[in-house]
């Protein structure tokens, strides 16, 4: 990524000038080693549409496969870009193009766009690009977002039969007690006498929302709004996340599951040829809030020279597994690979959690579902088999 640096020259007068960095942090540490006195650093961009939808995986896949017909990285880039019919796409790849021809490398070119290509994408290319792997490079990262989308449809898939049949026990609930209990707490009132507790407040309940059903009506979407807004705010999210760590099997595995996306990445760029220190910098991201700090102590304790199993163990981000992995890994110097093996081994145990789950949950929601429809109806019926006993 191309950023724009200003600074202080020795004649206490300001300047201004542009280099390639990773990140603002890399460029601030660039020009501080230049011995610069640095004011600001600003990124220098092209303006994109927020409409591109470029598929990362689509992109590298016809790149790798033009890059090994022999192609060089300015005639694929070319080619993609005269094939392409969505104009925003073709947009953003005339930028990219457009970079190539003033000289610049390819990491450089898609670092000017952050929102389509994200820093970790851009890491893995300019990594590359010092050993001329970039084909390699690419076939690896498409492999670990294949595998990163693959554990999401998972845990997706896992979540939609449960979320339909709530939904709709829901909307059953909703009309009973909405529209079938007031109707029969009419009925109840005009034949009259004593109904049981459970039975009084069941048609109280219904009688309420019968009278106010504009102003249920619209609590309940002012409730689903905000519950949508909520779930794309972070905090929101990082908040539910904490209760639901709280709970001893899903938090283990919530944690599993943090763990393998940030030792497949790492993994990734290490085998790309990332330094460890900065693989780890780049994806703390990956975790929760509150593991952060553990992983930036370990990446301190790492730079200053201890073992990275040691480190990791340390603060709590291995497994008993992962541990004596790491080790073998070290002896062998294969560090990237063992770690990516790590994250399939955390995504199988992931995975069997998920199927177990899965059959756990859907008939223990079925049977609380059937268990709160049926005491309602016997509720509402339980009147009229006293009427008839009564009657007898």
């Amino acid at each position: 990524m191309r950023f724009r640096i200003t600074t202080l020259d020795g004649g206490q007068g300001i300047a201004i000038q542009e280099l390639d960095a990773l990140d603002e942090a890399d460029a601030h540490r660039q020009a501080i080693a230049r011995g610069l006195r640095v004011l600001q650093v600003q990124a220098t961009r092209f303006k994109v549409s927020r409409r591109a939808r470029l598929s990362l995986i689509a992109f590298s896949s016809e790149l790798v496969a033009l890059l090994e017909a022999g192609l060089s990285v300015v005639e694929a880039i070319d080619a993609l870009t005269e094939k392409e019919r969505d104009e925003s796409v073709r947009h953003l790849l005339e930028g990219v193009r457009r970079r190539l021809y003033e000289g610049q490398s390819l990491s450089v070119a898609l670092g000017e766009f952050p929102s389509s290509f994200p820093t970790l994408y851009v890491a893995t290319v300019r990594a590359s690009e010092k050993s001329g792997a970039i084909a390699e490079a690419l076939r690896r990262f498409v492999a670990y977002q294949e595998q990163i989308d693959l554990l999401k449809k998972r845990l997706v898939n896992a979540s939609i039969y449960p979320a339909v049949l709530l939904a709709a026990g829901s909307l059953v609930l909703l009309f009973l007690v909405a529209y079938v209990v007031p109707r029969f707490s009419g009925i109840y009132e005009e034949i009259g006498g004593d109904l049981p507790f459970a039975s009084k407040m069941l048609m109280q309940w219904g009688r309420l929302l019968d009278a106010h059903g504009l102003a249920v009506l619209v609590g309940f979407f002012a409730f689903v709004g905000l519950a949508g807004y909520g779930v794309r705010r972070p905090g929101f999210r990082a908040a539910v996340f904490g209760l639901l760590a709280r709970i001893p099997m899903v938090g283990y595995r919530l944690e599993l599951y943090q763990l393998a996306r940030l030792y497949r990445t790492v993994g990734m760029l290490l085998r790309g040829g990332l330094p460890v220190v900065t693989a780890f910098e780049m994806t703390r991201g990956l975790l929760a809030a509150a593991a952060r700090p553990r992983l930036a102590s370990a990446t301190r304790a790492v730079r200053e020279g201890r073992s990275l199993t040691e480190s990791l163990t340390a603060e709590r981000l291995t497994t008993p597994v992962a541990e004596r992995m790491l080790r073998v890994g070290e002896r062998s110097g294969n560090m990237g690979e063992m770690m990516e093996r790590i994250a399939s081994f955390y995504d199988e145990e992931l995975s069997r959690f998920v199927d177990l789950a899965t059959r756990l949950i859907e008939p223990a929601m079925m049977t609380v579902i059937g268990l709160v429809i049926g005491a309602i109806v016997i509720l509402m019926y339980f009147p009229i088999f006293e009427l008839a006993g009564s009657v007898r």
